[in-house]
């Protein structure tokens, strides 16, 4: 069992957060007892230190390995800082693991990369077996020489063997190889890994070292992973099954010898349901046609018959599903279009059913199945002899994995099937892929976490940790919540009751203009830059449009967008000194970013800024409805209630990061006040934990400018004189 003075000397600062030596101590018992930790810990205090402290040492104690994962780029960039800090106080042998597509130095997709590799290790080796067998064939002269018996006789099979190998070798050269990873073979690379290990290096400085040497990092940095301490990467590489199984093989390492660690885990749910998702374009089902008519097999014609039966039904239920004008405005962007049916399988399954005619969808599609795998071997072969220059897919293959997965699992609890549409920019053509969206992620997520040794989530909005428990598939994890331990009078959080900004009452003048008047305070107010959260990129524009040209408002204001560059948006803002940005809690700036001292001084999130009810939210609803049927309203909380106030906690968390830091975070929106308990189901106070819901101050909308001036002026935060209300 690991004591204090153990784990801390990983600790690579002069002192912990007190929140951060009671997290260390907490984390370390949990993985001596081999339990999961959930951890919520307020922006700013800490958490990938609180993780990785007591992580390492338990790791090196235990011979383990662990594995840190966020999908928010600016947090690897902060693990890259604490893991060079910790580096700086104890050896630990740590490397930042990026995808191939990041890496690869020719540009080749991953089914290439992976023949150029097979046939490059196959060159080198018949080099070696050359060489070998070169050696042998002058020790037998020698022997000749000296009239050893037999040695004549000898040396003819070794020359045999050798004139083999040199046309197996000529017949290798033809073929495609990749020079990259055949100096990785041919070479030493002992100054590589010397170079890797004596500091945690980004995949870009790998990338660079090897593209100066003519070396694959990539490949390098796989054969130097083996049983190293920490491995800092992305969400897919754990996630994704199939990527997680070759990522541990890499690591040297068996699951149970793996102690994971999840920064923002509360995008995990997400996360999942991307990586489980299994979708099959129009397009892809041509191509596969297209294949099959140039197979010369048996086994084309029932292939045949049942993908184009599948493409005749997807295209008959798109064009079925589109409403009056609706193809006319379909754009780049995938357009979802309702098809599932509550009492039966959904309508391209009974379309395909319809339209089908054969010996057996299963008989026919397990036929294309195994034609699929025959000439996906046969393309291997073909790029790996020379024949061709691409590796080329097999759409066949990936049609009927797709089909029979559609009919396997389409009616399954938490698939929920989905036929979308979009225009392609060249022809102008609208086509379309059907596609089963996974609503339950548990069903990708605890497997995982069955496997690993142990694992710690953590993330500024993790409660209520059972919704999360449950959701995700954790079984008994140790839980700790951390808030801000930052001085009180530094801060104030309050509710604006300003009218509640509900989707039906937004186009309301009398409201726009009550939210319009506070926001005007609220920048006005404001000692330095203000960041305004709005339910939709739309909203945001409206309120922009709004204050623009008011003459109470002097503030600089910016406006994001889906089609804004936001990072070059995020450094004007920070840059400026009196700016107002107005943007959507659903774009990229509500959580991973930091606006630390003058960056943010005001957060303001306005309305309760629920997601668009799609019917992808509606089927995740359902989905926790009937898998959750004994919990009254489960489905509106698990799916959408609890995500969105999440998303708020972490909105509000871009200001307040560290102790010598101050600031204002607004509610604006009645829904958030104490009066809320009056409006039953619509009121969401109660939905934050108990400490943030005892600092919430409510404030009338036109005394919102006292209570900012005030808070300001006590800090002396103005500069020259303050503001008058």
């Amino acid at each position: 069992m690991s004591t204090t003075g153990e784990y801390e000397r990983f600790f690579p600062y002069e002192e912990p957060y007190p929140n951060q030596r009671s997290a260390m101590a907490e984390i370390a018992e949990a993985l001596d007892d081999q339990r999961d930790v959930l951890l919520e810990g307020a922006p700013g205090t800490g958490k990938t230190l609180s993780a990785l402290v007591p992580a390492l040492e338990y790791a090196q104690r235990t011979d383990k390995t662990v594995v840190i994962t966020t999908n928010v780029h600016q947090q690897m960039r902060q693990f890259v800082a604490d893991a060079r800090a910790i580096t700086r106080e104890e050896p630990v042998r740590a490397v930042v693991f990026k995808g191939k597509s990041s890496m690869c130095h020719i540009d080749v997709e991953y089914q290439e990369c992976q023949t150029l590799r097979d046939t490059t290790r196959t060159l080198v080796e018949k080099e070696e077996e050359r060489a070998e067998l070169t050696e042998r064939a002058e020790a037998l002269l020698d022997r000749i020489r000296e009239g050893a018996e037999g040695a004549g006789e000898a040396r003819s099979a070794v020359t045999d063997e050798l004139d083999d190998v040199e046309s197996e070798l000529e017949e290798l050269r033809d073929g495609n190889v990749c020079e990259h990873y055949y100096n990785n073979l041919a070479g030493d690379n002992d100054e590589f890994f010397e170079w890797l290990f004596a500091d945690v290096r980004t995949p870009e400085e790998i990338y660079e070292y090897a593209e100066e040497r003519r070396l694959c990092g990539y490949e390098l940095l796989k054969e130097g992973m083996e049983a190293v301490d920490l491995v800092v990467c992305n969400y897919h590489h754990l996630l994704d099954p199939n990527i997680r199984e070759q990522f541990f093989r890499w690591l040297g390492r068996e699951p149970e010898d793996v102690v994971t660690v999840f920064d923002e885990a509360h995008n995990i749910e997400s996360a999942a349901r991307d990586h489980a998702s299994r979708a099959l374009t129009e397009n892809t089902l041509e191509e596969a046609l297209s294949e099959l008519e140039d197979a010369d097999d048996s086994r084309a014609e029932p292939a045949e018959n049942v993908l184009s039966a599948f493409l005749g039904a997807l295209r008959a239920t798109y064009d079925e599903a589109l409403g009056f004008g609706e193809r006319e405005q379909v754009g780049d962007d995938w357009h979802d279009l309702s098809i599932a049916n509550p009492d039966r399988r959904d309508d391209l399954t009974l379309a395909f059913l319809d339209r089908y005619e054969g010996r057996g969808i299963d008989a026919e599609v397990d036929l294309a199945l195994q034609l699929g795998r025959t000439l996906d071997r046969e393309y291997e072969e073909a790029y790996r002899e020379g024949e061709a220059t691409t590796r080329t897919e097999c759409q066949t293959l990936q049609a009927a994995q797709f089909v029979a997965a559609w009919m396997a699992d389409g009616g399954d609890l938490g698939q929920h099937p989905l036929c979308s549409v979009r225009r392609d920019s060249g022809t102008d053509e609208v086509y379309g892929r059907a596609e089963l969206y996974t609503c339950i992620p548990r069903e990708v997520t605890e497997t995982l976490f069955e496997e690993v040794h142990a694992s710690i989530l953590m993330s500024a909005t993790l409660r209520p940790f059972d919704v999360l428990e449950d959701v995700l598939g954790v079984d008994d994890p140790a839980t700790m919540a951390y808030g801000l331990e930052y001085p009180e009078d530094r801060r104030r959080t309050l509710a604006v009751e300003a009218p509640a900004l509900f989707s039906s009452d937004r186009a309301d003048p009398d409201t726009q203009s009550a939210i319009a008047d506070v926001l005007a305070d609220a920048a006005r107010f404001t000692p330095g830059n203000a960041l305004l959260f709005f339910p939709s990129y739309a909203e945001a524009e409206r309120y922009h449009d709004r204050l623009r040209g008011r003459s109470d408002v002097e503030s600089q204001l910016l406006l994001d967008g889906s089609d804004v560059d936001t990072e070059s948006l995020r450094q004007s803002f920070v840059d400026g000194d009196d700016a107002t940005l107005f943007t959507s809690l659903w774009g990229t700036l509500a959580e991973g970013v930091s606006f630390d001292g003058d960056d943010a001084r005001t957060v303001a999130v306005v309305g309760v800024p629920y997601p668009h009810l799609s019917e992808r939210l509606e089927a995740i609803q359902d989905a926790y409805d009937r898998a959750y049927d004994d919990r009254d309203g489960a489905g509106w909380r698990y799916a959408v209630e609890i995500p969105t106030i999440r998303k708020t906690r972490q909105a509000l968390g871009r200001v307040i990061r560290a102790p010598d830091d101050f600031g204002v975070r607004l509610l604006v929106d009645k829904r958030y006040t104490q009066k809320s308990v009056e409006m039953g189901k619509y009121g969401v106070r109660e939905s934050f934990p108990r400490e943030e819901r005892i600092e919430l101050v409510d404030v009338a909308p036109h005394k919102l400018k006292f209570s900012m001036l005030n808070f300001y002026a006590d800090l002396d935060a103005y500069e020259g004189s303050p503001p008058r209300p």
